[in-house]
């Protein structure tokens, strides 16, 4: 069965229907930190089924954001699943600022304080995988595994649209402030 495409709303019209919307950020604590929608409440997308109790009780529609727009979708599907009706924002955070939004931040969190957005760290931690498995490659053919199973996954990843790199970087410590 083919998932339903979540429901997208462009960052200038979510701007201004701003407060029709519960805004939840499914993002990682520590990026959610790092800036975040005005009154955004952060839901990350591994607590969304714990959270979907107190999800339904709200008045408001929902607008479900995270950096770029693909967990905000993940998240719609979910909660569409459970019955529940939201709009994923179109390109995320990184297209409201673009549209010229403006995040909030903790008081205190500067540029440097959040750590690195997820897709980043994906990249960084793919791009590693791939180099170790192609050096011990060198030391033995087997190594070169690693890098096959790092494509294969990435591969996986876009066409499925899905990131189990991604899940598994969010629950370290640093994702989790």
């Amino acid at each position: 069965m083919a998932s339903v495409p979540a429901v997208e709303i462009a960052p200038a019209e979510a701007r201004a229907r701003l407060s029709e919307f519960t805004v939840i950020d499914v993002r990682t604590p520590a990026e959610f930190a790092g800036g975040h929608l005005p009154g955004a409440r952060n839901v990350p997308l591994d607590r969304m089924p714990s959270a979907l109790k107190e999800l339904r009780t709200g008045q408001a529609a929902l607008l479900v954001v995270c950096a770029s727009g693909a967990r905000s979708a993940q998240a719609c599907r979910t909660l569409a699943g459970h019955g529940l009706t939201a709009r994923s924002l179109s390109g995320g955070t990184s297209a409201w600022q673009r549209a010229g939004g403006a995040l909030e931040r903790p008081e205190g969190v500067g540029r440097g304080a959040a750590p690195w957005a997820m897709d980043r760290q994906v990249r960084l931690a793919a791009g590693t995988l791939v180099l170790a498995g192609l050096a011990g490659g060198l030391l033995h053919p087997a190594a070169l595994l690693l890098s096959a199973g790092v494509a294969a996954g990435l591969v996986f990843s876009a066409l499925s649209d899905t990131c189990t790199m991604g899940s598994l970087l969010a629950r370290l410590p640093y994702n989790r402030r």
